[in-house]
């Protein structure tokens, strides 16, 4: 993956400094604390590995069992017992898991597959434009359905994109993936997501997250409760 340039690194500074004044900012610090409220002791805990964990572990096994990394960069039909990774979270909606398991039964389905590999494998704007494309021709070029593989195959680079969590996570924070989120499955939008992801590493450090699936955990605790909602789901 390519490094951000000056320009890029400047712009974050300025999008993150804007963060700060967002009326839903609590920082590291409560972000921290607001995951704690729900898992007092931390990553290392049977409630998070019960409740958190343990099924998105489950999940990548089924996937390494079925399609692991290295085969799937010259897939040959295993595209279609992908999608039973695919059925094994609640990560995905019903509507965008039927759309998932239609495209990975489909014609382009070890096409599709082998992108998602060399995306994993490789990430950038070339892997991830042709893995994109694939995705919009069979109507799944969403960020969920583009970041589950890579998340499961290597959650110690890549992470999942929820986008309506995440981007509010970010304004909690005061990250400036808030501000250059965009819908379309664009490098930009997930070099700062992986920027978003390492920063968090950075301040849940002390509670030792063993890689990106707690992480991701964490933000979806942040982001999708709300303590001035007594801590209730947001849609």
């Amino acid at each position: 993956m390519r490094d951000a340039t000056d320009k890029d690194v400047a712009w974050s500074r300025l999008m993150d400094e804007m963060g700060r004044h967002d009326c839903g900012y609590i920082g590291y610090d409560g972000a921290r604390a607001q995951y704690l409220r729900h898992f007092p002791d931390g990553f290392d805990s049977d409630k998070h590995r019960v409740g958190e964990r343990n099924y998105k572990i489950a999940a990548r096994d089924r996937l390494l069992a079925v399609a692991p990394l290295e085969s799937a960069l010259e897939a040959d039909g295993q595209a279609a017992a992908a999608v039973s990774a695919f059925t094994a979270t609640n990560l995905l909606s019903p509507y965008e898991l039927m759309r998932v398991a239609d495209m990975l039964r489909g014609p382009d389905d070890d096409a599709v597959l082998r992108a998602a590999a060399r995306f994993t494998q490789d990430p950038g704007t070339t892997t991830l434009a042709a893995y994109a494309a694939l995705l919009k021709k069979a109507g799944c070029a969403k960020w969920t359905a583009a970041t589950y593989l890579p998340f499961l195959w290597r959650p110690d680079l890549h992470m999942f994109l929820k986008p309506v969590v995440t981007c509010d996570y970010a304004k909690r924070v005061g990250h400036s993936f808030a501000h250059v989120y965009a819908p379309s499955l664009d490098f930009s939008t997930y070099r700062a997501l992986l920027d978003l992801t390492a920063r968090a590493h950075e301040h849940l450090s002390d509670l030792a997250p063993q890689d990106n699936i707690d992480v991701q955990s964490f933000i979806w605790v942040v982001g999708a409760y709300a303590p001035e909602h007594g801590d209730a789901p947001l849609n």
